[in-house]
């Protein structure tokens, strides 16, 4: 029996919102996936850092905020910072690639000196930088 014009459009109105709900369901699988994914770094990350500095656990959160914006910010590690992005940059991130890829050990690039790194080399042993032969 053929479908009269109603009833076609009853039909193509129930598909989409059949489709929409199922759009619906993967935006939140999509993000279920992404916060997992930010947990698992976030996790990993802080244990990383807990293990190289363990007196940090006994720090309280504004000093862990403090800390971390002065070693955020200071020109060196902004250097090693935009680095390692650059390098990630050029190459796949290793998330993509899936946990097996991650390098066991970085290769960190050494940051130019500027006239302040040297000028704090200078007096880091109090001296001008002079030689005395004695």
């Amino acid at each position: 029996m053929a479908k009269t014009r109603l009833e076609k459009i009853a039909d193509y109105e129930e598909q989409i919102t059949h489709i929409r709900n199922k759009q619906k369901q993967e935006r939140q699988k999509q993000s279920k996936e992404e916060r997992n994914a930010r947990t698992r770094r976030l996790c990993s990350r802080h244990g990383l850092l807990e293990k190289m500095l363990p007196e940090i656990i006994t720090i309280s959160d504004e000093q862990y905020q403090i800390f971390l914006e002065k070693v955020v910010l200071s020109v060196t590690n902004r250097r090693i910072l935009d680095g390692l992005t650059e390098q990630n940059a050029a190459t796949p991130t290793p998330e993509s690639a899936g946990s097996a890829a991650l390098p066991m050990t970085a290769t960190i690039p050494k940051p130019a000196k500027t006239e302040q790194d040297e000028d704090a080399d200078e007096g880091q042993d109090g001296s001008n930088g002079a030689r005395v032969n004695g």
